[in-house]
């Protein structure tokens, strides 16, 4: 069986678009739903690296839990949608149009939070959120790479 009949039969893209709709209603949850009420003091960052730098350069002043989340979970929370939105969405195979199309999620996203007021409009979770689909996407590309050379 080739990589394309394989890769795209009607069963795989069934399991994926299954595993891509139980994600999203996961990740809908966590950011809109799950330990979010709306509240009067809504806070937001358009300033880039402005949570992310104290994160990186002052540790120390941080617990391991608030480290762990705010970078390392909103880089591992998105692995999946780089990995899911090239495999379903043609479009989404060249990297500048997967970039420009998950940013513009991303944004969505960071908007409906802002105008809900739950959850914190913040640049840079914009950026660590990017980073993670890049994660995903490279993944991606590489197990296409490793199935093109077998």
């Amino acid at each position: 069986m080739s990589e394309q009949s394989w890769l795209h039969s009607r069963w795989m893209l069934i399991i994926v678009i299954c595993m891509a709709a139980l994600y999203t209603l996961i990740m809908c949850n966590l950011l809109f739903v799950s330990g979010r009420a709306p509240g009067p003091n809504y806070q937001y960052n358009l300033a880039p690296f402005e949570t992310i730098r104290p994160l990186l350069l002052e540790r120390e002043r941080y617990n391991t839990d608030t480290w762990v989340k705010n970078l390392f979970g909103n880089i591992v929370l998105f692995i999946p949608l780089g990995i899911w939105m090239p495999w379903l969405f043609r479009k989404c195979r060249r990297f500048l149009s997967f970039t420009s199309i998950v940013v513009m999620v991303l944004l969505a996203v960071e908007v409906t939070q802002l105008i809900a007021r739950v959850g914190s409009f913040d640049v840079d979770d914009i950026i660590l959120n990017t980073i993670g689909a890049w994660i995903g996407y490279a993944g991606y590309q590489l197990f296409i790479f490793s199935l093109r050379k077998t």
